[in-house]
C-alpha cells in the first residue's frame, strides 16, 4: 500500500516529528475538533504497514470509551484509506489489532485499580511506540510507566526512534506543569514537542464543530474546548481562589511575636521533607530536602528552632509515617495526625469534617481567600509547585450529605504526579488556631461552616471567627 495522507498544517508537523529523530514525547491539544485522534490513527495505521513487525499500543483511561470512540474513529480512517477488510483483525479477547504482516496495535485501558496502584500490569510489555489519548484523564504514574515500555519492540531492527504521541484537551492535570507552562514560558525540554490546536485549524469540520461549540452553555467548558484556554477555570469544586494564591507572595499581614514550625516529613525516596517557619501567618522561611535520614532530619528542625527562638511546644510535624520517628527524637514537638478527630464545634459537638486534616484544609482556604497570610519565598520553582498544590485543595462530593470532604492526597498525588508536601506543610499551620479557639485569624463566611468555630475577642471586641 501507499497511503496517500493530506495532514491539516498542525497535523502536518506531528508528522514530521514523528519522522524524524528529535523529539520522543509528542503532544497535540488545546481544543476539540482539530483532528487529533484522525491523526493518532492515521500515524499508527502507517507505522503499521510501513514497519511490519512493529507494536504500539493506544491507550485511553477506559477501554469502553477507547471502544466507544477512538476505534470507531480507527475504522473511519481504515475506510478512508480503502484498507482491505481482512488486512486486520481485531482480538476482543485480548483487545489488540493484529495486521496480516504481523504489526500489532495493542488497547490498553489504563484506568486506575486499587490492586494495581503502581501500573505494575505493563511492567513486562515491550512496545515500539504509543499514543494516549485524552492524556489528561490519565493519571501521572500510567504515562510514567507506559514512557519507559517504548523503544523496546523491534526499533534497532526497523530504525525507528522510540515515540509516545499524547493527544489531549487542556485542564490543570500533570500535562499543565510538565507540557503547557515549560510551553509557555520556553523552557520545554528538547525531548518534548507541543503542537497546540483548535477547532479552526481543522478546515474540514470547522464550520460543523464551531456551531457545535459556540452553543456550549458552560463558559469554562467552552473556554476549554473551543478556545484551548488552559488558564480558565471556575471549578465549584476548588476552595481557595487562584488570585489569592498568587497574592500569598505579596500580602501584608497582621504582625505577631508568635513563632512557629510546621513539618511534613518524607515517607518515601521521592517524596520532600518540608519545614515552614513562620511569625504568625507569614511564613518567613520555607525549606525542603530530600535523601536525609530522620536523625539528621530531626537535628534541622532542631537548629530553625534555636536560630528562629520557636519552642518545641510550637513545632508540629506529620505524625503519620517517620514523621512519628522525628517527634521521638524532639520530645515536646507536636504531631499532626490526619485521620484525627476533628477539634470540637464551640457548643462542644464534634465538627462537621471528615477529619482533621479536612477541617485544616477548610481553615487554611478560608486564611488564603482572607489575604491573611504570606509566604515569603523567591525560589520560582517552589513558588510554582505551592501553587499548584493549593490548587488541588478542593471538596470532594459536596452534592452529598454528611461530613465535609477534601479530595484525599492520594487522588492530588496521582493528579500531580507527586507529593503536595509543600501545601501540606501550610495546611499544618491552621491545627494550632483550630486547637486554641482563643487564637483565630481567619473570618468564616460560610454560615454552614461558620457555625463550628469558637469567636474571637480582643478587648471584649468580637474580630474574627474560626
Amino acid at each position: 500500500m501507499k497511503p496517500v495522507i493530506t495532514p491539516t498544517l498542525k497535523q502536518a508537523q506531528v508528522w514530521e516529528a514523528w519522522m524524524e529523530q528529535t523529539y520522543t514525547f509528542i503532544g497535540m491539544g488545546g481544543g476539540a475538533g482539530s483532528g487529533k485522534t484522525w491523526l493518532g490513527c492515521e500515524l499508527l495505521l502507517v507505522q503499521a504497514y510501513t514497519c511490519p513487525g512493529s507494536k504500539s499500543f493506544i491507550a485511553r483511561k477506559e477501554l469502553k470509551r477507547l471502544m466507544g470512540s477512538t476505534f470507531v474513529t480507527f475504522n473511519k480512517v481504515c475506510s478512508h484509506h480503502k484498507i482491505p477488510q481482512d488486512d486486520w483483525k481485531l482480538n476482543g479477547q485480548y483487545s489488540y489489532i493484529e495486521f496480516t504482516n504481523g504489526s500489532r496495535i495493542d488497547l490498553l485501558d489504563v484506568n486506575d485499580i486499587p490492586s494495581d496502584p503502581l501500573f505494575e500490569r505493563f511492567g513486562s510489555m515491550e512496545y515500539t511506540n504509543g499514543w494516549i489519548e485524552e492524556a489528561g484523564e490519565v493519571s501521572f504514574t500510567a504515562f510514567d510507566v507506559l514512557k519507559s515500555r517504548i523503544g523496546r519492540h523491534l526499533n534497532k531492527e526497523l530504525n525507528i526512534k522510540p515515540k509516545m504521541l499524547l493527544t489531549f484537551n487542556p485542564n490543570k492535570s500533570w500535562l499543565y506543569s510538565l507540557l503547557y507552562k515549560p510551553w509557555k514560558e520556553k523552557t520545554l525540554s528538547k525531548e518534548w514537542l507541543f503542537v497546540p490546536a483548535l477547532y479552526s485549524d481543522n478546515p474540514h469540520t470547522a464550520k460543523e464543530y464551531g456551531q457545535m461549540l459556540s452553543s456550549i452553555s458552560t463558559q469554562a467548558t467552552k473556554e476549554r474546548l473551543m478556545l484551548g484556554n488552559w488558564e480558565y477555570d471556575d471549578d465549584p469544586a476548588r476552595l481557595i481562589n487562584y488570585e489569592a494564591i498568587n497574592d500569598l507572595w505579596t500580602n501584608s499581614v497582621e504582625k505577631s511575636d508568635e513563632m512557629y514550625i510546621t513539618a511534613d516529613i518524607a515517607r518515601y525516596g521521592s517524596d520532600k521533607t518540608v519545614v515552614a517557619v513562620w511569625r504568625g501567618f507569614e511564613c518567613i522561611n520555607l525549606s525542603h530536602w530530600q535523601h536525609k535520614g530522620i536523625d539528621e532530619t530531626a537535628m534541622l528542625i532542631r537548629e530553625l528552632s534555636v536560630t528562629y527562638s520557636v519552642p518545641y511546644s510550637h513545632i508540629l510535624v506529620d505524625a503519620d509515617g517517620l514523621g512519628g520517628g522525628v517527634s521521638d527524637i524532639l520530645r515536646g514537638i507536636k504531631g499532626f495526625t490526619a485521620n484525627a478527630t476533628p477539634f470540637v464545634r464551640k457548643d462542644g459537638r464534634v465538627s462537621n469534617f471528615q477529619n482533621l486534616k479536612t477541617q485544616c484544609q477548610y481553615a487554611l482556604a478560608e486564611c488564603i481567600n482572607a489575604r491573611k497570610m504570606a509566604i515569603r519565598c523567591t525560589d520560582f520553582k517552589v513558588r510554582e509547585m505551592l501553587t499548584e498544590e493549593l490548587d488541588w485543595i478542593r471538596t470532594k462530593d459536596a452534592d452529598k450529605d454528611g461530613k465535609l470532604k477534601a479530595v484525599p492526597k492520594d487522588e492530588v498525588k496521582e493528579a500531580l504526579g507527586r507529593s503536595p508536601d509543600f501545601s501540606d506543610t501550610l495546611v499544618f499551620r491552621l491545627w494550632f488556631d483550630l486547637k486554641s479557639p482563643a487564637r483565630v485569624v481567619p473570618e468564616y463566611k460560610d454560615k454552614e461552616v461558620e457555625e463550628y468555630f469558637t469567636p474571637r475577642q480582643r478587648g471584649g471586641r468580637l474580630v474574627g471567627k474560626l
